[in-house]
């Protein structure tokens, strides 16, 4: 297995909040085929986060209008992953200069990447975003299943960048965030989208 060659051969991060799990060219998984994950939160061994690289058919203008001015273009609602789907999280790039760990509408993430409270307006969000981006659910991990898939080989952990969550439609963010790793990850950033026979 690729996998086994890549993943567990090198040294590895911690998932905590801020980290991006970055699935394995030849995943177990195939829902997983070429995710990014960015990891949000921990809590009581569970671990939340949402997927960076799934964008939605349903336009932001649509069902969330208010918050256009600081979406970021495509302008959609993506889909951060199957459970919670009717809970939105946002995700934003704070302006030069703010301080994300004295904004209670902002926890910290990475520099200049936060999660956003929604139930702060735009209006109020604007002076401390930059951009941001929506995603409709989410996905859970159990206590010690993360840990699990990655002793498997099935993701690999590294630091997440603002540019990861705003990239644009265009972007293949999975290959663009195995570019950056060390060798010989960059080596498998053009390696084959998974196919399912069935369909």
């Amino acid at each position: 297995m690729y996998a086994d060659r890549l993943f567990n051969a090198l040294e590895r991060n911690d998932p905590v909040p801020g980290q991006l799990l970055v699935a394995a060219p030849d995943t177990l998984m195939p829902h997983f085929n070429r995710s990014v994950i960015l990891i949000g939160e921990q809590d009581a061994g569970r671990t939340f986060g949402v997927d960076l690289t799934k964008r939605s058919e349903v336009a932001l203008f649509n069902v969330m209008p208010e918050w256009l001015p600081l979406a970021a273009k495509p302008q959609a609602l993506y889909v951060g992953g199957p459970q919670n789907d009717r809970n939105v999280a946002g995700v934003a790039m704070t302006r030069q200069g703010v301080d994300i760990d004295k904004e209670p509408a902002l926890t910290r993430l990475a520099p200049r990447l936060a999660y956003v409270d929604l139930r702060v307006g735009p209006d109020e969000l604007s002076p401390l975003v930059e951009s941001m981006r929506l995603f409709a659910g989410c996905f859970i991990w159990e206590p010690g299943e993360l840990e699990e898939q990655i002793e498997r080989g099935e993701w690999y952990v590294a630091p997440a960048l603002p540019q990861d969550v705003l990239a644009a439609g265009s972007a293949d963010v999975w290959a663009d965030v195995m570019k950056r790793q060390p060798m010989p990850l960059p080596l498998f950033s053009t390696f084959p989208r998974y196919v399912d026979e069935d369909n």
